[in-house]
């Protein structure tokens, strides 16, 4: 709880004490108004000065401007007990609006937090801290237990662990060594590192994050904007309505003026748009907020609203359903063990440093004899010839593509495998067998399917730059609706404009990649998301959403999380706006007093705003 706050209740407190004894006195003795007054302005003194404040800049119709009126009118009157009641029991409500507002924000200012302070710089073997905006590209810095890391970089010296939570949700430590890269607004939990930094402060992890969090609600949701134009045309026509409730009666009717006064003042009350005001948009915090303390963050509202009715998923290929990290999966072996065939290409791709080599060498798993290899020759497009001498003798081994073989003139059986990429191996002029290396699929992968198939999502498509062939068979292997491959980024924008033409009206289409080459689609489809932890800085910059875990199975808790907004906006809204219209008729009419009008008003706020901080509240589902 905030200092404000608790300043405010202490006011309140006082305000309840000398509200009960006016009430305990009032008719006993003439001095009963003292301690309505004293309970007055303990509670709202500050009212009228900020509606004052508001009209000096032009905000006339505000919330302030109603409750001085109001109070104002009932004191004019001689209903000194609602006045004070009004008061009391507004500021109450304003209370809780400001502890719910607080709790809303905790989680993003959470996120805040990784923004660091400084950087220990290592010059000259001697550490000196400066400002984060001071470190170069290239420099070196210290960060020791305790401290954020506040820049992105390689570590050149030290092991630790990282608490990353506030960047990615994730509750278990990260490990990191040399050679590691490591991102800002990480917290080291234990050992010194020494990082050789790669970008400056302005590009890094943190700052683009921090960025994220301050534009989010810039970006307002349509039933956002729908309730603040509201509210600029509804307040100042309630209050003619009431100013026409009060003058007309007496008027032309020869009513009692004190009565249609009272009226008009409950008509006032209850019409204040606070319950909509505050908790429509406080619903849609909280869902950001949700979302943000699980490693997603969107850069605005109107991304929760587009959400909550998504129709059609777009997935990138590699980096995004599969590691973009190749792996050996499938050997076929023509001449001798299969090991033997894995054995001949490791020592063959030996000196290259190439994914797929890497790959080879990896699945291989045995440390390789520099010794037992000779001459090398690589030749560019098509692989490797090598010089092996392996059991006593001198073996002539070939590691290559399709192309290599040809020139070779070497005979390859037609039944090989093109799911992935094949390397095929030979001796001399006699083939061997080949080794099929392929992009894996993410491990969560098959579980984000499943939910989002689950939440409602009608069409699962599949873009990729690789051939069709292993396009298809990724797709066909998940379950895919359509699988589109061989495409450029630019063939990729159009297939997804053909899928929005085609779109059911009222369901949104979502992309999700995480390369450069993907920021075009990203930012053509209705919502682009972008995996945020291994996402290039092109795709995060497009990204409408960004998951920071690099999960695909967050997709559902953010179609979760933005449905759950979305039914509490609407909740909110049909309560606000049917009991305030209800006791408005009956204040007009004289059958609510002006403590019916204080339910309307203050009441439903405080009910719609309880309800509103539910948006927080979301646990993953299993």
């Amino acid at each position: 709880m905030t200092k404000k706050q608790k300043k405010m209740i202490i006011r309140l407190l006082i305000s309840a004490l000398f509200f009960a004894i006016g009430m305990l006195f009032e008719g006993r003795t003439s001095w009963y108004l003292v301690p309505f007054i004293i309970s007055y302005l303990a509670a709202g003194y500050d009212v009228p000065l900020r509606a004052v404040r508001s009209m000096k800049n032009g905000q006339v119709f505000d919330e302030n401007f109603l409750m001085t009126i109001a109070t104002f009118g009932a004191i004019a009157i001689g209903a000194m007990e609602e006045a004070v009641g009004v008061m009391l029991f507004y500021q109450i409500g304003e209370l809780f609006n400001d502890y719910a507002v607080n709790k809303s924000r905790k989680s993003i200012t959470e996120l805040m937090d990784i923004n660091p302070e400084y950087a220990n710089l290592l010059r000259d073997g001697k550490e000196e801290k400066v400002d984060p905006y001071e470190v170069e590209v290239g420099d070196t810095i210290v960060v020791k237990p305790g401290e954020k890391v506040p820049l992105d970089g390689v570590v050149i010296k030290g092991a630790s662990e990282l608490d990353t939570k506030a960047l990615t949700g994730e509750s278990m430590p990260a490990e990191v060594k040399e050679g590691n890269d490591i991102i800002s607004g990480s917290i080291n939990l234990n050992g010194v590192l020494e990082i050789q930094v790669t970008k400056l402060f302005d590009d890094s992890t943190v700052a683009k994050i921090l960025e994220l969090v301050e534009n989010a609600s810039s970006r307002k949701a349509k039933a956002e904007t729908f309730i603040t134009r509201f509210a600029r045309v509804y307040t100042p026509a309630v209050v003619v309505l009431a100013l026409l409730l009060a003058v007309i009666p007496p008027l032309l009717f020869g009513g009692n003026w004190n009565t249609w006064i009272y009226r008009a003042l409950s008509f006032l009350v209850v019409s204040c748009p606070c319950a909509l005001v505050i908790s429509v948009p406080l619903s849609f915090f909280g869902g950001l907020g949700a979302a943000s303390s699980h490693g997603i963050l969107l850069k605005g509202s109107n991304y929760l609203e587009s959400m909550a009715s998504l129709g059609t998923v777009v997935f990138d290929k590699t980096g995004t359903l599969t590691t973009g990290k190749f792996k050996v999966t499938d050997i076929e072996a023509v001449t001798g063990s299969k090991e033997e065939l894995l054995k001949l290409a490791a020592y063959g791709e030996y000196h290259s440093n190439h994914p797929i080599a890497l790959s080879v060498k990896e699945a291989y798993g045995e440390p390789l004899d520099k010794t037992m290899i000779g001459h090398v020759e690589e030749t560019a497009g098509f692989g490797i010839r090598s010089e092996l001498f392996l059991d006593g003798e001198t073996r002539e081994i070939s590691v290559g593509n399709m192309r290599l073989m040809e020139q070779l003139s070497i005979s390859v059986p037609e039944n090989q495998s093109v799911i992935g990429t094949t390397l095929y191996v030979s001796e001399g002029t006699t083939y061997l067998g080949s080794i099929t290396i392929s992009d894996t699929v993410r491990e969560d992968v098959p579980i984000a399917l499943k939910g989002l198939k689950r939440a409602g999502v009608k069409k699962l498509v599949m873009l990729t730059g690789d051939k069709p062939e292993v396009g298809q068979a990724v797709g066909k292997a998940l379950g895919l609706d359509e699988v589109h491959g061989g495409l450029l980024p630019g063939d990729k924008v159009h297939k997804v404009e053909e899928l929005l033409k085609n779109q059911p009206e009222g369901t949104m289409l979502a992309f999700v990649g995480d390369g450069i080459n993907d920021a075009p689609v990203l930012a053509r489809a209705d919502v682009g998301i972008a995996m945020g932890g291994i996402g290039s800085d092109a795709a995060v910059e497009a990204a409408d959403i960004v998951i920071m875990t690099d999960e695909p199975s967050k997709l559902t808790d953010i179609i979760l999380i933005a449905r759950k907004t979305m039914k509490i906006v609407k909740q909110n809204i049909a309560f606000a706006i049917g009991v305030k219209v209800v006791i408005l008729i009956l204040s007009a009419m004289g059958i609510a007093t002006m403590w019916a009008a204080v339910f309307g008003d203050v009441g439903v706020s405080v009910l719609a705003i309880l309800n509103a901080v539910r948006a927080l509240k979301y646990k993953i589902k299993d």
